[in-house]
C-alpha cells in the first residue's frame, strides 16, 4: 500500500527520466467481461482514459455504457475544484449500492483526485467497497491491479514519485479524426491555488522523436488534427539536455504535413516570440490560443504566484493579435480568490474589455487542501463571489457573441466531426479558430475539412451551410 504525500510531492530533483513501456499484459481471466469507464476533468484526463481503455481492452474486456452491466468500474477523477470531488463521491454512492448486490464487481478509482493524500486516506477508511486506488503516475499498472483485485483487500498505489515518461503507449482513441498527443507531463509552476503539481508531479518531456513518430502514425491512419497536450506546453524540453524547445517542436510537427495542429495549455509567463513566429509561419498550426489569465489584478496575480503582471499579459495578447492573423484567444478566469476586492475584480473586467476574448472558462475559487492558498484568510462572502461570476460571464458572453457575429456571411474552413446534437439533419465541426459550427451538409462530409458559409451567430456556436464547389468544364 502506497499513499500519496503532499510533502513528498512538493520535491523536485534532477533525476533522469526513465523511458520504458511496461503496461501490456497477456491474460484471459477477464476476457469478454464488460467494463464501465467514467471520466471527469481536463483534456489530460480524457487522454488518460484513452490509455485506460486500451489497457482494459488488452485484457479482452469490452466497454459498456450501462453501469449495471460492468464487471469492472473505473472512475478517472479530477482534483481541480471542490465540485469535482462532490460529483465523484455522489456517483460512488450509486456504485456502493450496486456492489452490495454484486460483490464480485471490481471498482477502481484513478486520476488526480486519488493522488490527493486526504482522499486516499478517506477511501481507505470509509469506502472499503473500492478495490483499487491508483494514481496518475501508475496508469500503466492498471491491468495488473485489476487482475489482482479478486483478493479480499484494497490495493492503494498512489505514491508521490515524480513519475516516468512512457513511450510507445497504446490508446483506444475516442475519435478517428482528431487526436490528443501528450508531449509532456506534470507542472513545476506551483500556482498557489493549484493542486496539479502535486498530483501530476515534476515536468517531464517526451522525446521529440517519439512525438513526431506518433504524429506521423496518426496522419498515416487518416487523422486530420492533433492537439499537443501538456499542463504547460511552453515548458516542453526544459528538462532535457537538448537545445530544443516548444517552438522547435511546433515547427517539427507542422513539417509532418498533418492538416491541423493545436496545443493546450500555455502559461503566459514563458510564451516566446519564437512560438508566435512559428504559429504565424505554418498554415497547418491553427490560429487558436488558450491563454489563462486567472486574474487581472496585479495584487491577486502575486498572491496566485502567476509570475506576470496585468500589463505584461495585455502586451502579450496584443503581440499575439499583431503576429497571427484572425487569431482566436480564449482564457481561464478565477473569481473570489482569497480577499479579492471589488477593485481587484474590476481589474479583471478591464482585461476582458481590452482583450475581448472569444470565450472563457470561468470559476469561483475552490480551496484545495495542501496548497498555499488554502491557508489564506478570506473575508469575501460566497454571495459576492457569485455576483462577480455572473457579471463576468455577462461580459464574456457579450464579447463571444460579438466575435461570432463578425463571421456572418464569411467562408470558413470547418473540420466536420459528427452529427449535430442540435439537429440530426446537420453535422458539426470546428473552424480553424476553434469555433463550433452546426452545418447543413451531408454526413459524408464527416472527417473532411469543408468550406462553410456562416449564416447565423450565437454566443457559443455558429450555424452554416456547405459551399458547393463549382465544377469546371
Amino acid at each position: 500500500m502506497n499513499l500519496p504525500n503532499i510533502k513528498d510531492a512538493r520535491k523536485r530533483t534532477d533525476k533522469k527520466v526513465d523511458y520504458k513501456t511496461v503496461w501490456e499484459i497477456k491474460d484471459d481471466t477477464l476476457k469478454n467481461q464488460k467494463f464501465f469507464l467514467k471520466t471527469y476533468g481536463c483534456q489530460m484526463n480524457v487522454h488518460d482514459s484513452e490509455q485506460m481503455r486500451a489497457i482494459l481492452e488488452n485484457l479482452g474486456m469490452q466497454e459498456t455504457d450501462t453501469l449495471e452491466d460492468a464487471k469492472v468500474i473505473v472512475m478517472n477523477t479530477c482534483a481541480i475544484r471542490e465540485n469535482a470531488h462532490d460529483k465523484v463521491f455522489g456517483y460512488l454512492g450509486r456504485i456502493k449500492h450496486l456492489k452490495k448486490n454484486h460483490p464480485d464487481i471490481i471498482v477502481a478509482l484513478g486520476g488526480c483526485m486519488s493522488q490527493e493524500e486526504g482522499v486516499a486516506k478517506e477511501i481507505l477508511q470509509n469506502h472499503p467497497y473500492i478495490n483499487i486506488v491508483f494514481g496518475t503516475h501508475n496508469i500503466h499498472e492498471l491491468g495488473n491491479l485489476i487482475l489482482q483485485a479478486n483478493k479480499d483487500k484494497q490495493d492503494i498505489e498512489v505514491t508521490s514519485e515524480e513519475g516516468c515518461v512512457f513511450e510507445g503507449v497504446n490508446y483506444k482513441r475516442d475519435s478517428k479524426i482528431t487526436a490528443w498527443v501528450n508531449i509532456m507531463y506534470g507542472c513545476d509552476k506551483f500556482c498557489t491555488y493549484c493542486i496539479v503539481p502535486y498530483t501530476r508531479g515534476k515536468e517531464r518531456s517526451r522525446k521529440k522523436e517519439e512525438i513526431i513518430k506518433e504524429v506521423n502514425s496518426l496522419k498515416k491512419s487518416g487523422y486530420k488534427e492533433v492537439t499537443l497536450l501538456g499542463q504547460n506546453v511552453n515548458a516542453y524540453g526544459h528538462d532535457l539536455d537538448e537545445d530544443y524547445d516548444f517552438a522547435n517542436l511546433l515547427e517539427s510537427v507542422a513539417q509532418t504535413g498533418i492538416s491541423r495542429i493545436r496545443f493546450v495549455t500555455s502559461h503566459p509567463w514563458n510564451f516566446t516570440d519564437e512560438m508566435l513566429n512559428v504559429i504565424a509561419k505554418y498554415p497547418n498550426i491553427m490560429p487558436y490560443i488558450h491563454l489563462p489569465l486567472q486574474s487581472g489584478s496585479n495584487k491577486i496575480l502575486r498572491l496566485m504566484g502567476r509570475r506576470y503582471t496585468k500589463e505584461e499579459y495585455l502586451k502579450l495578447c496584443q503581440k499575439i493579435k499583431d503576429t497571427i492573423p484572425n487569431v482566436t484567444i480564449t482564457t481561464d478566469i478565477i473569481v473570489g480568490f482569497p480577499n479579492e476586492t471589488e477593485e481587484d475584480f474590476e481589474d479583471t473586467l478591464d482585461v476582458v474589455e481590452q482583450v475581448k476574448y472569444d470565450g472563457a472558462y470561468t470559476f469561483i475559487y475552490s480551496k484545495r487542501e495542501g496548497t498555499p492558498a488554502s491557508m489564506m484568510s478570506d473575508e469575501t462572502t460566497l454571495e459576492e463571489k457569485e455576483n462577480r461570476l455572473q457579471r463576468l460571464n455577462e461580459k464574456i458572453n457579450y464579447y463571444s457573441k460579438l466575435s461570432n457575429e463578425k463571421m456572418l456571411n464569411k467562408i470558413e474552413k470547418v473540420l466536420i466531426l459528427g452529427v449535430s446534437e442540435k439537429d440530426p439533419l446537420k453535422v458539426y465541426g470546428y473552424t480553424e479558430g476553434m469555433k463550433l459550427v452546426n452545418v447543413l451538409a451531408p454526413r459524408e462530409s464527416i472527417g473532411h475539412i469543408i468550406d462553410v458559409k456562416i449564416t447565423d451567430a450565437k454566443s457559443f456556436s455558429l450555424d452554416g451551410e456547405e459551399v458547393k464547389k463549382i465544377k469546371q468544364n
